[in-house]
């Protein structure tokens, strides 16, 4: 039987819909195209007859003309894939509808199902949603045409359309359906009809009869298409960062909520009486047709408050019809990310975590955007926004360091690749290779193809059958340099290509990649072959460069340290956070005195040093008894840490732009301003002598014999009193994460509670203890199991009888998926691949995945950033 494989089954199912988007415009919204590219499936989407692949957020009338295909006839239909909900997608489906008069029929295929859409307090479609919008979409353009028919019938009156009224079609819509008059774009949002050769036509008044009547005979058709994620192998996949499940909230904000990005504390009860969070519906919806997909029965377990919300969901979802149906059995285990927050917050040995740690991301189109005017109708929970998993690697600068590179050459090379790799982007990513030749001969060329060239990640791309992205992930930093190293060897030594370097064998450095790409790189049909090892060793270089390779190894040591006085006392572990806030100070002080950074590049900033108290908070809640302070450390300890932490945002206030910090950035700045000011020049900036909140300075107050601006140090008082109360409350929320074990059954009794993480080594995470612990066949306090159908069936039928049915165990499924609401990260991965290779069962599957890719950075936002609910 053929091996569960994530990637064939997406790719499978492009091929499904293979007569739709023949001979037809594929427009791709964010998160499609981010799930495509990871996939590799533009070269198969032109291969099954698509005229263009572009961007549904950046359509253009110019797209009608982006033809591969040698066919020259007019454009008849256009396909549309969405990984939004139709409401928040429906006006740029709109506006395609309106820039492409001879379009006759449109296929829209969303990855959100009807109940989906019926189940979203935002939707105002019903359980028959997609009827509702086809009828919908029609009516909206039947009205859209009236109005340009009448405006332009008066101006072929009046004569030509005034400057002020060009490009303003269509006004706003006023609909009578409220669902969907929120919907409507602005006028500088859509591209008119004029400016296509049939709008001209309808503006001299060729074609009004025509249009007229097109509406009538536009076909509209809306289908279900669920297999939208990110794979990064065929055995690992998140969520697209910009799809409406990601993006869903995942906890509704009360005392046990961090984030609407993260689930709810999980103290082992019940949330029946809460409302479900959106993003578990959407969630096990997604789940459930991506089993359908890829044929599997699922026995559901769960572990965490949010978790078995899901699986409560899934089991009402199966029926029995999929009972009789031939389909492999496969256990799904739902893991809550809150069961663990150590693990994404620490700096991992996985160099996938570095590059994505470390590499610009391309920039993102804005949910808020894409939601129009209905975030500002509507008062929403809380906005979320992910972090898009399709990152820039710059190419260009990697391939241009060394000065003595011919640049002829070179520019050749890049502008083939460009033509190539452009055939992989969205219709609205174009590059002007004169512009990029002409800023090379002015002497800007390094800074024109770090600009412009650059490349990302493809799971599908392979060596001799090993795909790239899957065999790093599986490996440490080392290994994983190691062995891309060897790849560029074997490569080179079959091409014979003459790399004048010398090598040490079981040592990698970064120069050593750079000479062997460049040695590729400088024949421009070895740079197309073998783009994605070059895309992978340029992005595991600029990952272990400086300054992104210093501050990682110095959050590991950082890490090690916490961990090491974890195992200590709480007076040693205090100390060591304390000492890490007041090193962050020392290195903005060494900014603002423009002192040479090489000193001060190992030492954090103040979110960093936030992120590490973060962490050890945690490691106390593990280690050490809940003081008198509702926190695991004693008051004076505590008291020294709020000081400290006061003391790092008066000394940088422009660096903390945390959500605890809204509405008093402008006093922090201007007060830091104002010391700064009065300081001699040269004087250090840490210095407490001048501080105006210095205790001898509060002495001062009442006596009349010193001329002080009292009314200024009254400003300064409540000043200060605001911040201690912010930071108060950043306390509480440290008090929280110290209590997530010792609150929560699953942590704290039985095998889980057994391996601890700490006490000198916090390499293994939760999921590597759970495999551990599910394939070696134990029991785990608080896992839920739910009924599949089969359970139930003889739970209310056959039971009555006598013939009841066991609960399975998850360690006896052969398929095991895992899936992590919230998210995972690289190094999880490579644990669990550990865990299955330390079990001795080389039958098992094992399927890893998650909501988001969460990088340490991410963590941060979602604890104490915008995506908070600090």
């Amino acid at each position: 039987m053929a091996l569960v494989d994530v990637i064939r089954s997406c790719l499978d199912s492009i091929h499904q819909i293979s007569e739709h988007i023949e001979d037809a415009i594929l427009y791709l919204d964010a998160g499609c195209v981010e799930a495509f590219q990871f996939l590799g499936a533009f070269p198969l989407l032109l291969e099954l007859g698509v005229r263009a692949i572009c961007s549904l957020e950046g359509m253009s009338s110019l797209d009608i003309v982006v033809n591969w295909k040698s066919n020259f006839n007019p454009v008849k239909k256009i396909v549309v894939i969405t990984s939004r909900l139709l409401s928040d997608a429906h006006r740029y489906i709109l506006r395609c509808l309106t820039t492409h008069q001879t379009v006759l029929h449109c296929t829209i295929l969303t990855s959100m199902s009807e109940i989906s859409h019926s189940c979203d307090a935002n939707s105002p479609l019903g359980p028959d949603a997609f009827r509702e919008y086809e009828s919908l979409l029609l009516q909206d353009y039947e009205e859209l045409v009236r109005k340009f028919e009448t405006r332009a019938h008066g101006s072929s009156v009046l004569g030509e359309f005034t400057q002020s009224e060009k490009g303003c079609f269509p006004e706003r819509l006023h609909l009578e359906d409220e669902g969907w008059s929120q919907f409507a774009f602005g006028e500088e949002e859509i591209v008119g009809p004029e400016d296509s050769s049939s709008g001209r036509d309808l503006k001299e008044g060729y074609s009004m009869n025509y249009s007229g009547e097109r509406w009538h005979r536009l076909v509209v058709s809306v289908q279900h298409f669920p297999m939208i994620l990110c794979p990064l192998s065929s055995r690992v996949f998140v969520l697209p960062s910009e799809g409406t499940v990601a993006e869903a909230c995942l906890s509704n904000e009360h005392e046990d909520s961090l984030s609407p990005g993260l689930p709810p504390i999980s103290y082992g009860l019940s949330s029946d009486s809460d409302e479900a969070p959106p993003g578990a519906t959407l969630t096990a919806h997604f789940l459930y047709y991506l089993a359908a997909k890829m044929d599997l029965k699922m026995e559901i377990f769960s572990l965490g408050v949010l978790s078995n919300t899901i699986g409560k969901i899934l089991t009402d979802m199966s029926s029995l019809y999929d009972v009789g149906r031939r389909k492999r059995s496969a256990g799904l285990l739902l893991v809550d990310r809150t069961l663990d927050l150590v693990t994404p917050c620490c700096h991992g040995d996985s160099l996938v975590d570095r590059m994505f740690s470390s590499l610009p991301h391309n920039r993102r189109t804005s949910s808020m955007q894409m939601k129009g005017s209905q975030i500002q109708d509507k008062c929403i929970q809380a906005s979320l926004q992910r972090t898009p998993l399709d990152v820039q690697i710059p190419l260009g600068q990697f391939l241009s360091k060394e000065p003595e590179i011919n640049n002829s050459r070179l520019m050749e090379s890049i502008e083939a690749f460009l033509c190539g790799w452009n055939t992989s982007k969205s219709g609205s990513q174009t590059i002007d290779i004169t512009d990029l030749t002409s800023k090379s001969h002015a002497g800007n060329f390094t800074y024109s193809v770090v600009e412009m060239l650059n490349g990302s990640f493809v799971s599908s791309e392979n060596y001799l059958g090993a795909c790239y992205l899957e065999a790093i992930l599986d490996r440490r930093t080392k290994e994983g340099i190691l062995l891309i190293k060897k790849w560029l060897q074997e490569i080179i030594r079959q091409k014979r290509v003459s790399a004048n370097m010398k090598t040490r064998p079981g040592f990698t450095s970064t120069s050593e990649l750079c000479y062997m790409v460049r040695a590729l790189a400088e024949n421009q049909l070895s740079l197309m072959r073998n783009r994605g090892i070059i895309q992978l060793a340029a992005a595991s270089e600029f990952a272990l460069s400086e300054p992104y390779s210093s501050r990682w190894d110095a959050f590991v040591s950082a890490e090690k340290i916490l961990s090491i006085s974890a195992g200590d006392t709480s007076q040693s572990l205090s100390a060591q956070i304390g000492d890490i806030i007041n090193k962050s100070v020392l290195l903005t002080s060494n900014e603002q005195n423009n002192q040479s950074m090489e000193s001060s590049r190992s030492l954090l900033s103040f979110q960093d040093a936030l992120l590490l108290a973060i962490i050890g908070y945690i490691l106390a809640g593990e280690n050490f008894p809940t003081s008198g302070s509702g926190g695991p450390f004693s008051w004076q300890e505590e008291h020294f840490l709020k000081e400290s932490i006061v003391e790092a945002i008066i000394e940088n206030p422009v660096a903390a732009k945390l959500k605890f910090l809204h509405g008093i950035e402008e006093e922090l700045e201007a007060n830091f301003n104002k010391i700064k000011s009065e300081k001699p020049k040269g004087e250090p900036s840490d210095q407490s002598a001048n501080d105006d909140f210095d205790d001898e300075q509060w002495g001062n107050w009442g006596d009349e014999d010193i001329d002080t601006n009292s009314e200024q140090v009254y400003g300064d008082m409540q000043l200060k009193l605001e911040l201690r109360d912010r930071v108060d409350n950043l306390f509480k929320l440290f008090h929280k994460l110290s209590n997530l074990k010792r609150k929560n059954k699953a942590l704290r009794e039985g095998p889980l509670a057994l391996e601890s993480n700490y006490g000198g080594n916090m390499s293994r995470g939760l999921l590597y203890k759970l495999l551990t612990i599910v394939l070696g066949k134990h029991d785990i306090p608080g896992l839920e199991y739910h009924s599949s159908t089969v359970g139930r069936l003889f739970k209310s039928g056959f039971g009555r009888f006598g013939l009841g049915q066991a609960k399975p165990s998850l360690g006896d499924q052969n398929i095991i998926l895992v899936f992590v609401v919230g998210g995972i990260n690289g190094h999880e991965v490579h644990e669990a691949q550990e865990a299955l290779s330390e079990s001795g069962r080389p039958d098992i599957e094992l399927i890893l995945g998650g909501t988001t890719l969460l990088t340490p950075d991410d963590m941060l936002d979602l604890l104490l950033g915008s995506s908070s609910y600090m």
